[in-house]
């Protein structure tokens, strides 16, 4: 059993404990009702395990209909819990008024049937919100200025997906309606930042049609994120390219004279042991090639940034942080990635742009950090 199993297992399994002793709390349910209970928390907790091995073995309708249950099962406890803990907060602050200051707090408690009800239906109005936000896929509009276009160049249109996690739960639906604003922005360029599919890759060819329809006239390029290593990456660099994109594996490309694009690949090749170079070292080598007058886009999944390359490219486009996703989980990324979302300006006149992302990974929902496809604009100063 891996690490990254048996911490989900275990703290998964927490959360659903602590659910379950707060509706025994407040219900006071019997042995049937509780059994019953226990016995559906254990098959959800065990449910994302049983998608995968259902998947694998080519049961698709059925892992699909389990990954539906299962994860917006998940994301509902996501919210169940931290709510239930703003309560447990709550209480706990109205005991202490009380210790303190002899004034009588028991009334204002938030605690019964009545307190657990109210809290289930704000939990699934959230659940319902975060489930029609995610499907609400904007058109972002991003602008930068630079003086290293061509004179023959007044602008430049690209447009950036990322973590799209095409999957059981993201489809040709979903897909469909991305490519619509893709065509809608009708870009020069079109990158993808990584995490374009999510686990198997046995059901998507299909889609890649899809995307070989879009042809913009200075192509398609992308980059590997964490889940195409998770996938396989043949398969899933296969799939890239059967859908007409360039991969970028520490490789420069100059589109027509027009620009450079510059694309590494995300540092799981290391963890997975298929990396033939490092990440580190493909962007070192090629940002270092011979020093292009050309506005150079660096293409990187995770949105971190290496002091070394300041001012060697002029924007970096990452995603992989999803800006949490599901709030509060926007504070848990800021943890690891303090530039998570949207345009950062860095030294060296370098910039940097982070996606919320396209898709959805696990709960088919999105709390605070809507989906996006982001439209760059990219028009040259000066004479």
């Amino acid at each position: 059993m891996s690490l990254f199993l048996l911490m989900y297992l275990c703290v998964y399994s927490a959360l659903h404990l602590y659910l379950f002793l707060k509706a025994r709390a407040a219900l006071h349910f019997s042995l049937g009702p509780g059994l019953t209970l226990g016995v559906f928390m254990v098959a959800m907790v065990t449910a994302p395990v049983a998608v995968r091995l259902l998947d694998r073995q080519g049961t698709v309708l059925l892992a699909r209909g389990l990954a539906y249950l299962g994860y917006i099962w998940m994301g509902l406890v996501f919210f169940l819990v931290w709510l239930s803990l703003c309560v447990d907060l709550y209480n706990l602050g109205m005991r202490l008024v009380a210790a303190l200051t002899a004034w009588p707090t028991t009334r204002l408690l938030l605690a019964g049937k009545k307190a657990f009800f109210s809290l289930l239906v704000v939990g699934l109005t959230l659940g319902l919100w975060a489930t029609v936000e995610a499907w609400r896929i904007r058109l972002e509009h991003v602008e930068v200025k630079t003086d290293k276009l061509p004179a023959r160049l007044d602008r430049l249109k690209v447009v950036q997906i990322s973590d799209l996690h095409l999957g059981l739960m993201v489809g040709e639906s979903r897909l469909q309606r991305i490519l619509s604003l893709v065509r809608e922005a009708d870009p020069d360029l079109l990158v993808c930042t990584g995490d374009l599919v999510d686990a198997q890759m046995d059901n998507l060819n299909h889609l890649a049609s899809l995307f070989e329809e879009m042809r913009p006239p200075l192509g398609k390029f992308a980059v590997t994120g964490n889940h195409e290593f998770y996938a396989g990456i043949d398969q899933s660099e296969r799939f890239l390219r059967l859908s007409g994109f360039t991969v970028l594996r520490g490789a420069r490309e100059t589109p027509e004279g027009l620009l450079a694009v510059v694309g590494v690949d995300d540092p799981a090749s290391a963890y997975r042991g298929v990396g033939a170079v490092p990440p580190e070292r493909q962007e070192a080598a090629a940002l270092a090639a011979p020093r292009s007058p050309l506005f150079t886009l660096l293409l990187k999944h995770r949105p971190s940034v290496r002091t070394e390359s300041l001012g060697q490219f002029d924007l970096q486009l990452s995603g992989h942080t999803h800006k949490g996703q599901l709030f509060p989980f926007t504070l848990v990324t800021r943890l690891f990635y303090s530039m998570q979302a949207g345009l950062h300006r860095l030294e060296g006149g370098s910039l940097l742009y982070v996606s919320r992302g396209t898709g959805t990974w696990g709960p088919p929902m999105r709390f605070l950090a809507p989906p996006e496809v982001t439209l760059i604009t990219v028009t040259r100063t000066g004479g």
